[in-house]
């Protein structure tokens, strides 16, 4: 049939409206992003328009601008260390024992198991400002003797929000995965610790390696959590720091902090991608495994 008509009738037309759609819906992401990242290279001190390129506002003295650069500024180096800090520790803490929640979950059965399943997912379906909110209640009014607002309180919350996310991949590995490897293993006289030691856990690397991915990338961002639980400025990130900026006039400092925040985020994933690839070899380690683990 010809015409417009057969052509939408057929079904193998090229999907060329998809397409399309698909393009715009990066462009319309990804533009922005690159546009806010360009002004970090701005010469000047405008945030809208670029004018020449320069390094000034990463590390430098911009002229007229007494905070300085992001390197420089003691506050913003402050807020820059302080949110590697916590993403790391958070990823340290929250990707191990999600791995052993998810474990355990997968080899636990009965009433208990489900009621443990149920609140390891409050985290993941509860709004994050819920449990900001919460935890900076319990440490402020419960616990205020133990933990006070600041790092620590810090790190326990992202560590609660963040632990659901390696529980929930994990344990879609291990559905794919199934009992018969660790069942084989100890027919042929490995003990159970040696079994998930030495033939469970090299299975499941590419989703630890990617619940490292997102955890870390999650954390590096989050705004809501740590923004409760800050004891101070001394304890405040790069994501409040650009938030309490934005509502005035902010300089391009503040466009190179985000660039900071996304360029770290993309290492670690180019770093979870490589070792996913080479630990996950015979296992179909490919970048679409990668993107469905995340």
């Amino acid at each position: 049939m010809n015409g417009p008509r057969g052509w939408y009738r057929n079904p193998w037309r090229k999907p060329h409206i998809l397409q399309l759609v698909t393009w715009g819906y990066l462009a319309w992401s990804l533009v922005p992003v690159l546009i806010a990242i360009l002004i970090s290279f701005n010469g000047g001190r405008s945030a809208a328009s670029f004018q020449s390129f320069s390094l000034q506002w990463w590390n430098g003295a911009p002229q007229g601008d007494a905070q300085g650069s992001l390197f420089t500024s003691p506050d913003l180096h402050a807020a820059l260390i302080q949110t590697i800090r916590l993403s790391v520790l958070a990823m340290v803490i929250a990707v191990p024992l999600g791995v052993s929640f998810a474990i355990g979950l997968d080899r636990w059965r009965g009433r208990v198991a489900g009621t443990a399943n149920l609140v390891m997912l409050v985290s993941f379906i509860v709004p994050e400002i819920i449990i900001g909110i919460a935890l900076f209640f319990t440490f402020t009014y419960t616990l205020h003797a133990l933990v006070k607002l600041g790092s620590l309180a810090q790190i326990i919350g992202l560590v609660v929000f963040e632990i659901s996310y390696p529980v929930i991949i994990v344990r879609a590995r291990l559905l794919s995965i199934g009992k018969e490897y660790e069942e084989a293993a100890m027919d042929l006289g490995a003990p159970p610790r040696a079994a998930i030691r030495r033939v469970l856990l090299p299975m499941l690397y590419p989703a630890i390696f990617a619940s490292v991915a997102l955890v870390f990338a999650d954390a590096v961002d989050d705004f809501v959590t740590v923004r409760y639980l800050s004891g101070g400025a001394n304890t405040e990130t790069l994501s409040v720091k650009i938030y309490g900026a934005v509502r005035g006039t902010p300089t391009p400092v503040y466009n190179a902090a985000a660039a900071f925040m996304l360029l770290s985020t993309v290492i670690v994933l180019a770093i979870a991608y490589v070792l996913h690839k080479q630990f996950g070899k015979g296992q179909g380690g490919s970048a679409a495994d990668l993107a469905a683990q995340l």
